[in-house]
């Protein structure tokens, strides 16, 4: 007698499932692994996954009160970001016709623009209307697609701002439908109020911040939680960086790094070194620090919206970072200075363009692999039995249509946790 289950996904006509490589990430070469299923079905319950194979398969072994039809469409796992800033207040739309104009965005950083304009704006705002803000930026994403989404403080650069995005982002994840994953990103930026003492803000972040972000964990978050540095010309050194990450790690705060986003200080050796769960950006990053990702568990996370955003070559060594047997993500770093952009999809498109990425190890990028970087691989990122029931049901026929196209939404059907949380097709 079949099996009873909450929801079938009836009628796929074509079925990504992503699967892991030895139950991790794919790694190198192997970044690409699809595990399609054509004329499939998916068998959810309680939230999760029972079952995903050929319709003959799942109709005759279960059962449910409600079917739902793809009509043939596309099939894949929710979209994981691994790397945003997505909550903040106001817009630099100024900054952008500066940058038009030929002035960079280390000039703007230097003239008190950049980061620490969208930290006097955010300073302003009450917890309230920093979740109301963000809450609509992470509806943008649910409905291109996202279900799983990193999220970083770092537009407060003190002690109370840092500690209300903190809050902010905890209340995103009861209140809204999305998976949150917060990042402490208190060095993000020296506020101005330390622009003659970069040391002295430093300790600010590793005397006071930290111990609050960990104290925050043990009573708000019993998953990872991790701590973020901008180790970057005129942001923060490599020793700086150093000090933050020991600090951190002391804590019980889990790492990730922006690294080589302008130049290479040495950050992803440091950031391997010392376990970071990933490295972010990577345009500036040598042939050795390449290798160093390929014989470690590092993941790169690359981010091609950044250099679009910022009017300049995508210089990410996506081969040689294939080559060195490195794990590849892919992320947006939706932000409102150089990559306002809430659509995952839009990432993908570029990841094909400008990194020359094959439409399948761009989707693996940014499922699977995606959700290892932020530590959600075994629950998130793959349709297989025992994972969230985060589906995306897609209306385009075929995985290749997904950066092939853009400019439009693609997505059809979102379904989160078992729920469709976004439907845009009659009568699905």
């Amino acid at each position: 007698m079949p099996t009873s289950v909450s929801l079938i996904v009836d009628e796929i006509g074509q079925l990504c499932t992503i699967p892991t490589q030895d139950g991790g990430p794919q790694r190198g070469s192997q970044l690409g692994e699809l595990g399609i299923i054509t004329n499939a079905a998916v068998a959810i319950s309680e939230g999760k996954i029972v079952n995903a194979g050929t319709r003959e398969e799942i109709l005759d072994n279960y059962h449910a009160d409600r079917v739902i039809s793809a009509r043939g469409r596309l099939v894949t796992p929710g979209l994981i970001d691994p790397h945003t800033h997505a909550v903040w207040m106001g817009d630099r739309a100024d900054e952008f016709e500066q940058r038009l104009q030929g002035v960079s965005y280390q000039e703007i950083m230097a003239a008190g623009g950049g980061i620490n304009r969208t930290v006097q704006l955010t300073r302003a705002a009450s917890v309230a209307d920093l979740v109301e803000a963000a809450k609509l930026r992470l509806t943008r994403a649910m409905q291109h697609g996202t279900t799983t989404m990193e999220i970083k403080t770092g537009y407060g650069l003190n002690v109370e701002t840092e500690m209300a995005l903190l809050n902010a982002i905890a209340l995103l994840d009861v209140e809204h439908p999305l998976d949150i994953v917060p990042t402490f990103l208190g060095a993000h930026a020296i506020p101005p109020e330390f622009a003659d003492d970069p040391d002295g803000y430093v300790a600010l972040v590793t005397d006071q911040m930290i111990p609050l972000v960990a104290s925050w964990k043990e009573e708000h978050w019993p998953d990872a939680v991790y701590c973020d540095v901008f180790c970057e010309e005129g942001a923060f050194s490599l020793e700086q960086t150093r000090r933050i990450f020991e600090v951190a790690r002391r804590a019980g705060l889990s790492l990730r790094l922006h690294a080589d986003e302008f130049a290479s200080l040495g950050g992803v050796e440091l950031a391997i070194e010392m376990g970071a769960r990933s490295v972010d950006h990577l345009l500036a990053t040598t042939p050795e620090d390449a290798e160093r990702l390929g014989m470690s568990d590092t993941i790169a996370v690359l981010m091609p919206a950044t250099p679009f955003g910022l009017g300049i070559a995508n210089t990410a060594p996506l081969p040689l970072l294939l080559q060195t047997n490195a794990i590849v993500a892919l992320g947006s770093d939706c932000n409102p200075g150089t990559a306002w952009c809430e659509n995952m999809q839009f990432t993908l498109a570029l990841a094909c363009r400008q990194l020359r990425m094959t439409p399948a190890q761009a989707l693996c990028a940014a499922t699977i692999n995606a959700a290892f970087a932020v530590d959600q691989g075994f629950v998130a990122g793959s349709i297989e039995a025992d994972r969230r029931a985060d589906l995306v049901i897609w209306d385009v026929p075929d995985y290749r249509h997904l950066p092939y196209r853009f400019g439009t939404n693609m997505a059809g059907v979102v379904i989160k946790s078992g729920a469709i949380v976004y439907d845009s097709i009659p009568g699905v």
